[in-house]
């Protein structure tokens, strides 16, 4: 019955190590919007998405042109802008790393009508 005690309690301080040493699996996607004058947009709207296009999520620049997507779970990721007609390109397969910020820079092209 001794031995059947230790055996459980050395599982249980296993399990307890490994909670304290994970954080959730959680990461921030953050960069920088940039316009076609190469200055950073006040206002432009990000969407990112897991990398198999779901969940999407919608956040808007602040004063300095930045975005953050807090509180993501480990893994890959594709995010765009768009401000006042103009998009950038996708950036596809970004990796968002447990306990790590991932930083992007979105550039926007010359204003379209296309939302490709």
């Amino acid at each position: 019955m001794r031995r059947y005690f230790l055996i459980l309690l050395g599982i249980a301080m296993l399990a307890l190590a490994t909670a304290a040493h994970d954080d959730g699996g959680m990461g921030t996607l953050a960069g920088t919007v940039i316009g076609s004058n190469r200055k950073p947009v006040v206002g432009a709207r990000v969407t990112s998405q897991n990398a198999g296009g779901d969940h999407p999520q919608l956040t808007t620049t602040n004063q300095q042109g930045r975005f953050f997507f807090p509180d993501l779970l480990h893994g890959y990721y594709d995010a765009r802008a768009y401000h006042d007609g103009a998009w950038s390109e996708w950036k596809h397969n970004v990796e968002v790393s447990t306990g790590k910020q991932t930083e992007l820079v979105l550039r926007l092209s010359a204003k379209s009508t296309s939302s490709k």
